[in-house]
């Protein structure tokens, strides 16, 4: 009886312990695209117990593209997440979504692949994509990139039939020989490498095209939580800082994500995914969003991806891109002791 009584006493003890131990878990909405690079900080974290520390308790919310995305912030489905370039201008023009930080540089990952019999004469004379189809998904950072690459090789964009397409589409219709011209966005261009020897006619980086992926809030959401979006922040961060200092473990755990999503590559694709997508650590981040009087790197980038939207008349105008894009809560994060410690534990000193 006594040793039951301490027992009791001591479960007792340590339930009233706990309270103030445990940190309470906020609610946010995280959105993303499935099986994509940029998103594997949000695996990270969910794998590791991040979001726990830093009070966080993420509801996840996926979408096969940026633009039903988008669509989709004015029901409040999410509050942060990340997107691409060109969803995120249109989200800021549309549905008040405000860029908050970089996911990472897609340039050379966003590109116009040919069906591997077509390659050789395509290259040889790109003239011959007069006519001819260009499958792709439009209003997306594919598109963007695709359209730069033909005006790199002497062609407008009403020189080909584009045909808008999801991207699991695309790539059922190239390996099925239906469309040999497409317009995809990693991991799509290592699986059409694979199933249709594919390969690379011209990326983004090829045509000078500076393609960035987006981190994004919901603008009223930011402003009403900014602790909370610092904090997201600090996790995403965190997730490159550790991947980078954990190469062969941050790549075993990318397989597992992308299987999730319903997509199983290589590991040599996965290396490629790595070496061909560079990430930004805070302090780099800080940097290529600084104004400091005049217009900063991401406003230049998101300017030019602006343009184009423009001009095939997504939008009425190209949105002055301070007007959507806030380094307020890097800043936050930046000037946070613990946050700052949090997200750059495993950056090289």
């Amino acid at each position: 009886m006594k040793r039951e009584l301490c027992g009791l006493m001591l479960a007792t003890a340590v339930a009233a312990a706990a309270p103030s131990t445990a940190k309470a878990q906020t609610p946010i909405g995280v959105s993303y695209q499935p099986s994509l690079y940029w998103a594997l900080p949000f695996h990270y974290a969910t794998v590791k117990g991040w979001w726990k520390e830093v009070g966080l308790a993420p509801n996840f919310t996926t979408f096969p593209a940026g633009a039903p995305q988008m669509a989709a912030a004015p029901s409040k489905s999410w509050d942060v997440g990340g997107t691409g370039s060109v969803p995120a201008v249109l989200g800021a023009v549309r549905f008040n979504i405000v860029t908050i930080g970089i996911t990472n540089d897609e340039s050379k990952a966003n590109a116009m692949m040919v069906r591997g019999d077509r390659f050789d004469k395509v290259k040889a004379n790109p003239a011959s994509l007069k006519g001819q189809r260009l499958l792709l998904t439009t209003n997306s950072t594919a598109d963007y990139a695709s359209r730069k690459c033909l005006v790199k090789m002497g062609l407008a964009a009403n020189d080909m039939q584009f045909v808008n397409l999801g991207q699991a589409q695309i790539i059922t219709a190239i390996t099925s020989q239906n469309g040999d011209v497409a317009g995809v966005w990693a991991p799509n261009t290592y699986t059409l490498e694979e199933r249709a020897n594919a390969k690379y006619l011209c990326s983004g980086a090829d045509a000078g095209a500076a393609v960035p992926g987006a981190l994004v809030a919901r603008a009223d959401f930011a402003k009403e939580r900014p602790e909370d979006v610092a904090r997201f922040l600090a996790v995403f961060l965190r997730g490159w800082s550790w991947a980078k200092a954990n190469p062969q473990e941050a790549r075993t755990l990318a397989l597992d994500f992308y299987k999730q999503g319903g997509l199983e590559v290589t590991p040599r694709a996965m290396d490629q995914e790595f070496a061909l997508r560079p990430t930004f650590g805070l302090d780099e981040q800080l940097k290529i969003m600084a104004r400091d009087g005049k217009a900063s790197t991401v406003d230049g980038w998101f300017g030019e991806i602006g343009k184009f939207i423009t001009e095939v008349g997504t939008i009425p105008a190209n949105p002055e891109p301070k007007g959507y894009i806030s380094d307020e809560y890097l800043k936050r994060v930046a000037s946070d002791p613990k946050l700052r410690a949090f997200a750059t534990e495993f950056d090289k000193k």
